[in-house]
């Protein structure tokens, strides 16, 4: 069966911004080394809708990168990123915005994620990141932000910037990404907003390690299901194989999957939030998948665990399908 894929997590303007031709071969694309992700190898994968990530790195070495605390840069690499996804709109490669019909759409839809709220200098200035085609916003990334704590820092929290900027997200209406967030962050985040939750790109903390909170508790997943969120499985096969040293395998990446779907009692809380391409090369993915061509080898995997084909279409695409059309709804 053809199958459409909604990836709730590629780092398209970062990609480009460190030299990547998004619209060349994957032979010859150029950037980081092994790559698995152009507009080409999107649409053989049968990629249609995606949330595109601006993200902004604080303390790194590259274009996408800025000096901690340095609130100018943070915004002006966050801004190159959003005019890439407009000047890739205005040739015709994407479209801005996320339909939630059942369809394939006429052009690869791009929703824009915040991924790390530095870019934003006030929480004031949310509404002009909206305009612009922002759908989603997380507070920080794995180092901490002017926001919010990151996985990499468990002894922070929110700040106070942060909790206004979270009470903006909820007036807005737009959506809360809680994948990267510290555990203090995150159960705060969690008390507090009002509006749509979901994780992009997270995995399963109990089938790992148990301490790492890059991957999400089980209390956290339950949380984002009962708020009708939708957790995106993330390739990257150091947070798919439970000693984070060996090569995942596709059983490793099913085995998220449903650790999730037994942990809330159904299949609509979990899709693809691949991350493909975001700091990994095609080869750390699981074993078998080195491009969104081979996204059906997990289909695949999930019919002989006796999956429904229902059900299977739900994670490919319908669960962050329903969960944007209820975003729209409000």
């Amino acid at each position: 069966m053809t199958r459409e894929w909604f990836d709730a997590h590629l780092d398209l303007a970062c990609l480009a911004e460190t030299g990547r031709d998004m619209t060349a071969p994957l032979e010859s694309c150029g950037g980081p080394p092994d790559p698995a992700v152009t507009f080409g190898s999107l649409a053989r994968g049968r990629v249609t809708r995606c949330l595109a990530t601006v993200f902004t790195e604080p303390g790194g070495t590259d274009a996408v990168s800025y000096p901690p605390g340095d609130v100018q840069a943070a915004h002006a690499a966050g801004v190159r990123q959003i005019d890439r996804y407009h000047a890739w709109a205005r040739a015709g490669l994407i479209s801005l915005g996320l339909s939630a019909s059942a369809a394939a759409p006429a052009a690869f839809q791009a929703g824009i994620l915040v991924e790390g709220a530095d870019p934003i200098r006030d929480p004031a200035e949310l509404g002009w990141w909206i305009e612009r085609g922002v759908v989603a916003v997380g507070l920080t990334w794995a180092r901490p932000s002017r926001y919010a704590g990151g996985n990499m820092t468990p002894e922070l929290g929110l700040t106070d910037l942060g909790r206004a900027l979270i009470d903006r997200i909820d007036a807005a209406g737009i959506v809360h990404d809680l994948s990267h967030l510290s555990d203090l962050a995150m159960d705060e985040l969690l008390g507090r907003a009002r509006g749509c939750v979901m994780a992009s790109h997270s995995n399963c903390r109990t089938l790992m390690d148990g301490v790492n909170q890059r991957h999400l508790r089980d209390e956290s997943i339950r949380a984002i299901a009962q708020r009708g969120g939708v957790i995106g499985l993330n390739l990257f096969g150091k947070f798919l194989e439970p000693s984070g040293e060996g090569r995942a395998t596709l059983d490793h990446a099913v085995n998220h999957v449903e650790h999730i779907c037994n942990l809330v009692g159904h299949a609509r809380a979990v899709g693809l939030g691949s991350d493909m391409d975001g700091g990994f090369g095609a080869a750390a993915m699981p074993i078998g998948i080195r491009q969104p061509a081979d996204l059906d080898r997990i289909s695949q995997k999930l019919s002989e665990r006796g999956w429904s084909d229902d059900d299977i279409e739900a994670f490919s695409s319908g669960n962050w399908r329903r969960f944007w059309g209820c975003v729209a709804a409000g």
